[in-house]
């Protein structure tokens, strides 16, 4: 299985399939739509014969499944792909969500007057680029990735969005990753430069460390800023609400749910193993950072009066908690912020689908529109209360491991940041319980009454679709460790180059002197 190119396949068929959807009459919509879940569908079957064929091992080569083919040779640019343990997850998130957030757009779309088969193509499309950015081996590669998927995602947002700052707000969006990718670019070109003319990722994993000083820490700088912008850590957040807000509630849960992970997963693939001294001498910056991301976001939630916009600032801190696992540079720290990554997909992407939903039944996502809403979706505030208690890291539920493992790990660097990042847990409960009082239970707003939509409970269609999110959420809630088996290797493999020995956790009955 390793022998067939099962990773060019998964980025060329979600292109062929936006072309096929792109070409759809726009009055044959539902045709359109079918064809892009086929085509979805195909992702997650490769997805899934990447993950049988996958060596788990602690032997196995850092990259498996790896291709390459010869681009431009004389400047070392070839379409080049790999996968470790901490992008199968990332692909498989994406595999998984993406079908998922077309059936939550199937509704959606129908008062819209744009064109349907666009939007699905679009969606396709985003879905290759965020493929090719985790599993590109070349560094411009995927530099190409990271850029190409603000295209799609610009005009999902702008053309397909809610309320009337959406062209604001893709703007906004625009702006911010394309100054963070065109500081990006010019780290690219110094790397390269720095290096002898070398891309390959590979290559300049396994060649002499660069030499510590100012070139190393300007380099970083350049590829840390642009993930940053990406993932969004506090300060560079503030497109993340605007477009939350804005996208529909489908685009929204890729956005937050998948394109955001690109930003932590290229600090792990990329900023530790190329820059690791300018790594080690931000670190305590970065975590200060994210520690002040995780209460100001939750902070700033607690007052939102937009559904979208309160999920998009929680999204915030939880990327500062991701923020501190990785750059505790512990084991545990690490597993856990990997874990962080992929839970939050699931769970962010499950409240930002239930939010939708409600959004579509109202007509607003305006938290002063409920009250009361229980009365008549009860199955609905059922879900929303769960994907809620999920985002706050229930124990039982799949983010709840991820958390407890980076402040295990962040506990034992520094127990202050441990400490203040503890709070941020208290304050989720209050934004998230908030939220649920304020729209479910309480006094019954008498303009839902008047809403025929808002005394329709979740339809099948709905149903289905949330059933995979829910049974992943306890699933992996109770039993992370496929989760852990994956990525430790490559956990392993990416601590090496700042950890002078690798942190163990004591054995069972075993204690520190």
């Amino acid at each position: 299985m390793n022998e067939l190119p099962l990773l060019s396949a998964l980025i060329a068929v979600p292109l062929i399939g936006a072309i096929i959807v792109a070409s759809v009459r726009r009055e044959q919509a539902d045709t359109a739509k079918w064809i892009a879940l086929a085509f979805s569908g195909a992702v997650a079957v490769i997805t899934a014969l990447i993950a049988i064929g996958f060596d788990y091992g602690e032997g196995a080569d850092w990259l498996q499944f790896t291709e390459s083919y010869t681009w431009i040779d004389a400047w070392d640019l070839n379409l080049s792909w790999g996968i470790d343990g901490i992008a199968l997850l990332m692909v498989v998130l994406t595999a998984g969500l993406t079908p998922i957030a077309m059936l939550a757009a199937w509704r959606d779309l129908d008062s819209v007057k744009r064109s349907v088969p666009a939007f699905f193509a679009l969606i396709l499309t985003l879905e290759a680029a965020m493929l090719a950015t985790f599993v590109s081996s070349n560094v411009l590669l995927f530099y190409f990735f990271f850029e190409a998927m603000l295209v799609p995602m610009y005009f999902l947002i702008g053309s397909y969005g809610t309320g009337t700052r959406r062209q604001y707000a893709a703007v906004k969006f625009f702006l911010y990753s394309l100054l963070g990718g065109l500081l990006m670019l010019v780290a690219v070109i110094g790397l390269w430069v720095a290096n002898g003319g070398i891309f390959d990722w590979q290559t300049l994993v396994e060649a002499e460390p660069m030499e510590a000083g100012t070139l190393q820490n300007w380099l970083f700088l350049g590829f840390f800023i642009a993930f940053a912008i990406k993932a969004p850590f506090f300060p560079f957040h503030t497109w993340l609400p605007d477009a939350g807000g804005a996208a529909p509630a489908a685009v929204a849960a890729l956005l937050v749910g998948v394109m955001d992970k690109i930003g932590t997963f290229a600090i792990l693939r990329y900023c530790v193993p190329l820059f690791p001294d300018a790594t080690q001498t931000f670190a305590p910056w970065i975590i200060g950072m994210s520690v002040i991301g995780v209460i100001y976001a939750a902070l700033v939630a607690i007052g939102q009066t937009d559904l979208k916009r309160l999920v998009a600032y929680t999204s915030i801190a939880h990327f500062g908690f991701i923020g501190v696992g990785i750059f505790a540079f512990t084991s545990s720290s690490a597993t856990g912020a990997i874990l962080y990554m992929f839970n939050h997909g699931l769970a962010t992407g499950l409240l930002f689908i239930v939010v939708g939903m409600l959004a579509l039944r109202r007509g607003s996502s305006s938290i002063g529109d409920y009250g009361g809403a229980a009365k008549t979706l009860p199955l609905l505030a059922g879900i929303f209360l769960f994907a809620g208690l999920a985002s706050l890291s229930l124990p039982g539920t799949a983010p709840f491991i991820s958390e407890f493992l980076v402040l295990l790990g962040a506990f034992t660097t520094s127990e202050p940041v441990a400490v203040v990042a503890t709070l941020g847990i208290i304050l989720a409960a209050a934004y998230v319980l908030w939220m649920y009082q304020r729209t479910m239970q309480g006094n019954r707003n008498p303009e839902l009454d008047d809403v025929p939509a808002m005394k329709r409970d979740l339809t099948v269609r709905e149903k289905a679709l949330i059933a995979p999110l829910v049974i992943a959420i306890l699933g992996f809630g109770f039993y992370p460790q496929p989760l852990i088996d994956a990525i430790t290797p490559a956990v392993d493999n990416t601590l090496q180059f700042v950890q002078d020995e690798p942190d163990q956790a004591p054995a069972a009955g075993e204690t520190n002197e």
